[in-house]
């Protein structure tokens, strides 16, 4: 790891273990991009500066003919100074011009990396783990300076970006794009790959080749959304998980956002991501600063595989945080499609006694425990226990429940009003709203103006509440619409544009206060499923919903794409009943259970209702995943073997010191007369020796070449699964 400053090529060298990151400043003004990629020792820089003679159409600024901002790689381009490609930046003085000049001014390098104020971003817990780069850029005519920041970590493949906006000038200026960071490419021969979806179809992995023109993701919705998520990569074209070279970028930012690739006339193409230009603008008035969220920037050159791994283990021990970020999840039953909002205090009671002699270690009680809530038409916001329904209160019910063994969770939707609660009632103005239009409802719910600090304190004072009130252990966030009429009563007309990201400040604020407040606590977010499940979350709750979809074979496709970014630490998943509700698909207990084991382990059913011979197996289940709980949520994570490309998807997990792993295998339809399958495997060491389901013993050389055969009997039948524990031998 390091970064220097290399005089004689007046370049900026950043390595990290397997890559290497190069800026060279041109004509003692212009910053550019010279290289990304495998590592390089001792780079000669003024032989990797390509030469760029173009056309005569590219506007010079300066009276050398020969050189272009539109032609050279830029490191981070501004709108309209002759650089026409797609901007990193754009500002507007009070003339109504929107043209800046950014000339290098210094560089500072610091040990450690220094906070993001008011946003999640990654973190050091040393300063000696990680160095940061600050390279000022100034507009002195403005008085603007713009400070580019650049992490590099020792134990880390990644480079961590973003940039801060400090007005030193004595006129208003207005941000109308600011975004995290540029990268331009001086090919394009890459495919694009992305997570998109909906609701109950989320993150599914998207792939295409890059054409020209402008190709992008983004969310337009306030929040990061279902349809897609903040993450992208290129690949080289033949790329697999095991090869070629991977380009990862993923924002550490919950609200609208934009991802982007433009391929340009010169066939090169520049990446671009942050918040979303679009409905955004920020005013810096005089001596204030604005700081954009983070980008965290990861290059693989040995396929997707590797990449993945690298964020795995970087957002578990670097970004999430809290008692639980390396601890053991407990398995849980959550009582939502159990009785939905036709709960009473004993059949909870009777749900959490029976879970507990199962092996289950946490009921969380869901949607409709407070105000009025019978259905999701009114209360939100209401935070006090519904007494008809809990006559003993909150308190009472998570001592009994306490009793069985179990720890007790509680469901929010913090961030919603219903129009039809004490709350709207008493503050109609608190949602967000447009005067003199309608107030579109979402679920019959509107969503609060948290840009607004007295809003805040109010949700801030009412869960503190109910958490001090009763022995809670683990909280449910839930978010569950986009927004619409994005407006604030607090902001004047010329900060309106401002709402949605101060919004979003202001959640992570209400977070950051709660969960600090609140340390034992398990915080686990969710948004209509994982229409949130983003790294800005994350930094706040260790684990997120990973969908509302809970059907088995489902899930196949969203836990395997949301592997590509989010380790299994972070992706709960939960067992439920057949016919599922969300599909009406029925499959087996087994497949279910093996499926629900890639992540953190519960169960959404009526486990009363459940047949004795069903209990064993559930029973079975339990004890099983608690042997392997520390193997998934903190194993090193290998897919194998695709949903989006076959019949049969296959991953494992591999502890640190490789001595132990977890195979899964899934087949979805049976196939007559279908071929005999072996696959090989991943991420073993090859002078182990490994018992196989503690029966055969088998070299790792031949686990990883020839692999696993799967058993005759795996083959008949549709919704099948097979479990390998693999264990080195002494």
């Amino acid at each position: 790891m390091g970064i220097i400053y290399d005089e004689v090529q007046s370049s900026f060298i950043l390595q990290t273990k397997h890559s290497t990151y190069i800026m060279k400043i041109l004509k003692e003004k212009y910053l550019s991009h010279i290289y990304w990629g495998s590592k390089i020792e001792l780079p000669v820089v003024e032989e990797m500066e390509l030469a760029s003679g173009r056309g005569s159409f590219h506007a010079n600024p300066d009276e050398d003919d020969s050189f272009s901002l539109d032609t050279r790689p830029i490191e981070y381009p501004a709108y309209g100074n002759t650089d026409l490609r797609m901007p990193a930046y754009m500002i507007q003085l009070e003339n109504g011009s929107r043209i800046t000049d950014l000339t290098y001014e210094s560089y500072e390098i610091v040990k450690g990396k220094p906070v993001l104020q008011g946003l999640p971003a990654v973190y050091t817990e040393s300063k000696d783990e990680a160095e940061t780069l600050l390279i000022t850029l100034s507009d002195r005519l403005i008085g603007l300076k713009v400070v580019l920041s650049y992490t590099v970590f020792k134990e880390y493949d990644a480079i961590i970006r973003s940039v801060k906006f400090l007005n030193l000038g004595e006129t208003n200026l207005r941000l109308h794009r600011a975004l995290s960071m540029a990268v331009d490419f001086d090919h394009f021969d890459y495919d694009l790959v992305t997570l998109s979806g909906s609701w109950g179809r989320e993150r599914h992995i998207v792939k295409r080749s890059l054409v020209n023109g402008i190709q992008s993701i983004e969310s337009r919705r306030g929040a990061s959304g279902h349809s897609e998520n903040p993450f992208m990569a290129l690949s080289e074209k033949k790329a697999t998980e095991n090869t070629g070279q991977v380009y990862g970028f993923s924002l550490v930012y919950s609200g609208s956002f934009l991802a982007g690739v433009e391929v340009e006339q010169y066939k090169t193409a520049r990446v671009v991501m942050g918040i979303n230009p679009f409905d955004f603008e920020w005013l810096l008035e005089e001596g204030e600063e604005f700081q954009t969220p983070e980008v965290v920037m990861v290059y693989s050159k040995k396929g997707f595989g590797e990449m993945s791994r690298t964020y795995h283990r970087l957002y578990r021990n670097r970004l999430a945080r809290g008692k639980y970020k390396n601890a053991e999840r407990p398995i849980l039953i959550n009582n939502w499609e159990a009785t939905y909002f036709n709960f009473t205090e004993q059949k909870l009671k009777d749900i959490a006694k029976e879970a507990a002699q199962l092996g289950m270690e946490l009921l969380v009680l869901d949607d409709g425990w407070f105000g009025k809530r019978n259905t999701d038409n009114s209360s939100l916001g209401d935070w006090f226990v519904n007494r008809e329904k809990l006559p003993g209160g909150l308190k009472i019910l998570s001592e009994e429940i306490n009793g069985y063994g179990m720890g007790f969770g509680l469901w929010f939707e913090p961030e919603m009003v219903s129009p039809d609660s004490d709350l709207y009632r008493a503050h109609p103005d608190w949602c967000l709203h447009v005067p003199d239009r309608s107030k579109s409802l979402g679920r019959k719910q509107a969503i609060l103006d948290y840009s607004r600090e007295d809003v805040q304190e109010a949700i801030i004072t009412m869960l503190s509440e109910v958490l001090s009130t009763a022995n809670i252990s683990y909280v449910k966030w839930d978010m569950n619409r986009n927004m619409s009429e994005i407006g604030s009563a607090l902001l004047p007309a010329n900060r309106q544009k401002e709402t949605a990201h101060r919004y979003i400040l202001g959640v992570y604020r209400v977070m950051e206060v709660l969960t600090n407040k609140f340390p034992e606590v398990l915080f686990e977010s969710c948004s209509g499923g994982g229409g949130r499940f983003d790294p800005g979350i994350l930094y706040y709750m260790p684990q997120g919903w990973t969908s509302d979809d809970t059907d088995g074979v489902e899930r196949l496709k969203i836990q395997y794409g949301t592997s590509l970014v989010y380790p299994a630490s972070s992706m709960t998943a939960h067992v439920s009943a057949v016919p599922n509700h969300q599909t009406g698909r029925s499959t087996s207990l087994e497949f279910r259970g093996h499926v629900a084991m890639a992540g953190n382990f519960g169960y959404e059913l009526d486990v009363t209702k459940l047949s004795d011979e069903e209990k064993q197996e559930v029973k079975e289940q339990i004890a099983l995943y608690k042997e392997l709980r520390q193997l998934v949520q903190y194993g090193d994570f290998y897919r194998l073997l695709s949903p989006f490309e076959g019949n049969i998807t296959g991953w494992m997990y591999v502890s640190e010191d490789k001595r132990e792993a977890a195979v899964f295998f899934y087949l979805v339809h049976y196939t007559a007369n279908d071929r005999l399958y072996r696959f090989p495997l991943n991420g073993l060491a090859k002078e182990y020796t490994y018992s196989v389901n503690g029966k055969t013993s088998v070299t790792g050389t031949q686990l990883m070449n020839f692999g696993l055969q799967l058993p005759r009997g795996f083959g008949w039948g549709d919704f099948k699964s097979v479990l390998f524990l693999l264990k080195a031998e002494e």
